[in-house]
């Protein structure tokens, strides 16, 4: 069918041209912020830039056979292993002009309002990410920022292995990967990743636990991330599950594991967005805390224009109150 000559169509009238946009007064968020440690280690106050705690470990066991009527003798007791970690400082900034604070907008009435959310769930991704990988602890400078360990730098062990069950399990027997065990202070040498890798398996991660229940842990969580954790799916040891089907329901498939059961305790499986594809964490989260000399706050900072500027800052630490009770497994392909 032919349109008539001078037939107004929308392609001749643009949105300048007086035609509305239909634009939802919605925005939809994608805020992937499941941050496992940030959200469930305990929170603690710093007083000082430079934070500090004690671990106690016992002697080992002995077959402590006494004579009948021996005067007792006296040995010391061993003191507690100092640690400490330095303070971070992180923040995130947003400005926004006056002019757009005050017209009509889309999905949002205030875009100072929008600009807090986004940057504080970023800030704690950012905390999340520091907390999960290998980053050491330093006492900065004029020009560079004080940093706090994360969790893998503080995983060592003096001998790492694929066949023995320690803190530092390799993946393979060829990898060269190494992190030295910190025995007081702070954790300030970085891990050695090495070159070679080796196939993530059920064997590796029970010595990792087993390392970990031998000092005393109850590793419950394996925080690993996705590729890893496709791997674990497939282990023999994942508990079976039951789902119960409502008649007349769809039955679901279940194809992915959330606990895993070894000698040494039954594990929760928790995907890790923010950790390293090479690593797999074995925590006893008891063990672990997020310790603050400044919370996150939202704060003005001076106008310099027609604008208004802010910034959300947070000054905290990873405190690994007794690493022993975890373990790792690295150089995993």
């Amino acid at each position: 069918m032919t349109v008539l000559t001078n037939t107004t169509q929308t392609f001749d009238i643009t949105t300048a041209g007086g035609m509305r946009e239909d634009l939802s007064d919605v925005i939809f968020d994608l805020f992937p912020e499941d941050t496992y440690c940030l959200s469930n280690f305990d929170r603690e106050e710093a007083s000082s830039t430079y934070t500090e705690w004690l671990a106690q470990e016992l002697a080992s066991p002995a077959a402590n056979i006494q004579v009948e009527g021996d005067d007792a003798t006296f040995a010391a007791v061993a003191a507690p292993a100092r640690y400490g970690s330095f303070l971070q400082i992180s923040s995130k900034t947003f400005a926004v002009s006056d002019t757009l604070e005050a017209v009509n907008k889309a999905g949002r009435r205030s875009e100072v309002a929008r600009g807090a959310i986004v940057k504080m769930r970023e800030l704690k991704r950012d905390m999340e990410t520091r907390i999960c990988q290998n980053g050491i602890s330093t006492t900065g400078g004029a020009a560079t920022g004080r940093s706090t360990a994360g969790i893998e730098a503080w995983l060592g062990d003096a001998t790492s292995s694929a066949t023995v069950a320690s803190n530092l399990v390799l993946a393979t027997t060829a990898s060269s990967a190494s992190t030295a065990p910190v025995t007081s202070g702070t954790a300030g040498t970085a891990p050695v990743d090495g070159t070679t890798t080796g196939a993530f398996t059920s064997a590796v991660l029970n010595l990792a636990l087993q390392g970990a229940w031998q000092e005393g842990g109850d590793a419950s969580v394996i925080l690993l991330t996705a590729k890893q954790k496709a791997l674990l799916d497939a282990f023999t040891s994942v508990a079976t599950r039951f789902v119960d089907v409502a008649k007349g329901a769809q039955a679901s498939i279940t194809g992915a594991s959330n606990v895993y059961v070894s000698d040494f305790g039954t594990h929760k499986v928790v995907l890790n967005r923010y950790g390293r594809d090479s690593v797999v964490l074995c925590l006893d989260p008891s063990f672990w805390a997020v310790r603050y000399l400044r919370k996150p706050m939202k704060r003005d900072l001076a106008r310099t224009g027609d604008a208004v500027k802010y910034q959300i800052i947070t000054e905290w630490a990873l405190v690994a109150r007794n690493w022993k009770a975890s373990a790792k497994v690295v150089a995993c392909t």
